[in-house]
């Protein structure tokens, strides 16, 4: 099984979901704060290989939900210069396994990736619910 660098947000119900699925499969997972690593553009851009830059943010950072930055909008470099500047535009998580650099969760990739068996089905692991998602009940 794989030791899984697993960069999160902590306290997202979803991260702590994603990493239980992945220690259920067997995986070691070292788990680190996104938004408290001193990222630069060359230590991200490896997460978000062949992937469109629209792909590369968490739709739900206030700076996307405002309009304030618009990832439709902006070239690699950019994106990246941003993500550096406020790591909350990083889509989570930003997974690690022996060098091969992945982003989101996406369980049938990650399946295929290192594993992950007898993964229950679950709702969107992409995002963290909003705090008023939350409090609904």
């Amino acid at each position: 099984m794989a030791t899984i660098t697993f960069y999160e947000k902590p306290g997202c119900i979803n991260n702590t979901r994603q990493k239980r699925l992945l220690e259920a499969a067997g995986h070691r997972v070292n788990a680190h704060n996104l938004l408290l690593e001193p990222w630069t553009c060359d230590r991200l851009r490896p997460f978000f290989a062949g992937l469109p830059v629209p792909q590369w943010f968490n739709t739900t950072a206030p700076a996307i939900t405002t309009g304030l930055v618009v990832p439709t909008q902006l070239d690699a470099e950019m994106a990246l210069e941003l993500m550096v500047l406020d790591p909350w535009l990083i889509r989570r998580p930003l997974l690690e396994v022996e060098g091969d650099c992945r982003v989101g969760f996406d369980p049938d990739a990650i399946d295929r990736w290192i594993g992950l068996t007898d993964a229950p089905p679950t709702p969107d692991l992409e995002t963290c619910p909003r705090l008023t998602t939350l409090r609904r009940g």
